[in-house]
């Protein structure tokens, strides 16, 4: 979404003169996506992009999380990256600012715990997602999550890919399907992404729930331009930042 966003905002990609749609072809690590980009009177309003195939794993793992000295039961799901979702309402907790820090450590914790179950081909898990939902008899389906990704960072959207896997447990669960619902999915700053199930597919996994290939609607703006040189002379050039 946000290089769909950044694509048509700085003229590589054209907008329509009048109001419409413009796609933005994105090669990304888990294969082609495509961003649609909406304009109206010349400005993007909202991004819809079409993910990889989508689906989930495995369903109630059980894990143990030592600093609580409890189990909880985790679901993994791939969305193009592989994701450990996990209802905040097993720690207690809800997914507010106030418990970020509590979530960070939470999902060091899930991943160090989950080890190499958590693996799927090259994969690693990338994220943990928590998620509170406060009625499940709502249509369409209302959840607000954080996820922590990397080493403890967390994402100010509600996580693209990891919407996608949200989508896919919840197919799983059979809550959503195509032209069937869809996620309203805040994050912990209340920031919305749409999504919703374009296809159901078969599972690559043996004896798997359906798969699907999910649609995320959601925008961007920009928030910073960041410049980097490389001099000859450096020494100790190339380099990395974290």
């Amino acid at each position: 979404m946000a290089l769909g966003y950044w694509a048509v905002t700085n003229g590589l990609v054209k907008a329509p003169e009048e109001d419409g749609v413009v796609d933005v072809i994105i090669d990304v690590p888990s294969g082609r996506v495509v961003a649609s980009v909406a304009i109206k009177q010349g400005k993007p309003i909202h991004v819809d992009f079409v993910n990889v195939l989508s689906y989930q794993l495995a369903s109630g793992l059980s894990i143990e999380v030592p600093s609580k000295a409890m189990n909880v039961t985790v679901d993994l799901a791939f969305g193009g990256a592989v994701y450990a979702t996990i209802d905040a309402a097993q720690f207690g907790l809800r997914v507010v600012p106030k418990n970020t820090n509590a979530f960070i450590e939470l999902g060091r914790e899930i991943k160090r715990s989950l080890g190499t179950r958590a693996h799927y081909g090259t994969y690693d898990c990338y994220g943990v997602i928590f998620y509170h939902e406060d009625d499940k008899g709502v249509d369409p389906v209302r959840q607000t999550n954080v996820t922590v990704f990397a080493d403890g960072q967390v994402d100010r959207s509600p996580c693209g890919s990891g919407t996608c896997a949200r989508l896919a447990v919840l197919l799983a669960e059979g809550r959503v399907g195509t032209a069937r619902s869809k996620l309203i999915h805040s994050s912990i700053v209340d920031s919305i992404f749409e999504g919703e199930i374009v296809s159901e597919e078969k599972s690559p996994v043996e004896g798997g729930a359906p798969a699907c290939i999910p649609r995320v609607r959601g925008s961007a703006n920009l928030v910073g331009h960041m410049r980097f040189f490389i001099d000859p002379e450096d020494a100790v050039r190339p380099f990395t930042l974290r």
